[in-house]
């Protein structure tokens, strides 16, 4: 059974959290790795160097959005592909994050904490909670 009195709260809990793991994912990229690390990196992977700038800003701006509630529960559903793409790249490290190269816990637990949210709906105190693209009702 679900609280119906506390749920938009918890709601809002994840929200922020997952907004601000966001946020900390891509500025790890823009601070510790740099943009040009992290365009090196991808690469070396063979993928495209230019998609580096705009998975950091889909992070940051995503992670932002989130935490804001503006169309947070959509937002989040379109940020687990670009995690997904990452967890690609660590699933041959492991399951621990801290294993060499990284494992896949972390962008793991970001998708489904992601798809959760997106499930959930926005929460308490978003400044954009009306459903989007015909999915969820508007928090009340």
């Amino acid at each position: 059974m679900i609280d119906s009195r506390s749920a938009p709260y918890g709601a809002f809990v994840l929200r922020v959290a997952l907004g601000l793991m966001w946020v900390s994912h891509a500025l790890l990229k823009y601070a510790v790795f740099t943009i040009p690390g992290f365009a090196g990196f991808l690469g070396s992977l063979g993928l495209p160097e230019a998609l580096a700038w705009p998975v950091f800003l889909a992070e940051l701006i995503g992670g932002l959005l989130i935490i804001a509630g503006v169309y947070a529960r959509h937002v989040a559903l379109l940020l687990i592909p670009v995690m997904a793409g990452a967890m690609s790249v660590h699933i041959p490290n492991g399951w621990l994050f801290s294993a060499a190269g990284g494992g896949w816990e972390y962008p793991g637990f970001l998708i489904v904490a992601s798809f959760a949210l997106w499930l959930i709906g926005d929460g308490a105190f978003a400044l954009r909670a009306r459903p989007l693209f015909f999915v969820g009702t508007a928090a009340r």
